[in-house]
């Protein structure tokens, strides 16, 4: 069988070229935009990302800072409370009356004419 022949004609050929052309580089031009915003959207994401997980860790550094920071502060008091307790220790062994205090009750030092009675620290138990 043959083909028939078409009795419709093609009029404006070169128009519609131009039209097919035009619809191509629309096309293309669509194709190119959503690259670039695909690509925007990826850098900002990738930025996005990076910045959020910096902005936890710089919270998790500063959550130890302030732990060692009231640490720090507990100790520093404590040291100071020791620093003035050893500071009135060493006023009173400068003190010869203490000396000789501590000398009798711990060594059992005694003057000339004086007696020593050790009584029991415990009471016994009947």
């Amino acid at each position: 069988m043959a083909h028939p022949t078409s009795n419709v004609s093609k009029i404006h050929e070169a128009y519609i070229e131009q039209h097919k052309a035009y619809e191509r580089r629309q096309n293309e031009r669509k194709k190119r935009l959503f690259r670039r915003i695909s690509l925007f959207f990826l850098i900002v994401m990738i930025i996005a990302i990076s910045l959020t997980t910096y902005h936890i860790t710089q919270r998790i550094a500063l959550k130890d800072l302030q732990t060692e920071y009231r640490e720090k502060s507990e100790q520093l008091v404590n040291l100071q409370q020791e620093h003035k307790e050893l500071t009135e220790e060493v006023n009173l062994l400068n003190d010869e009356e203490y000396l000789l205090q501590i000398a009798k009750t711990n060594y059992f030092f005694t003057e000339e004419g004086e007696i020593v009675f050790k009584l029991p620290e415990e009471e016994a138990s009947y």
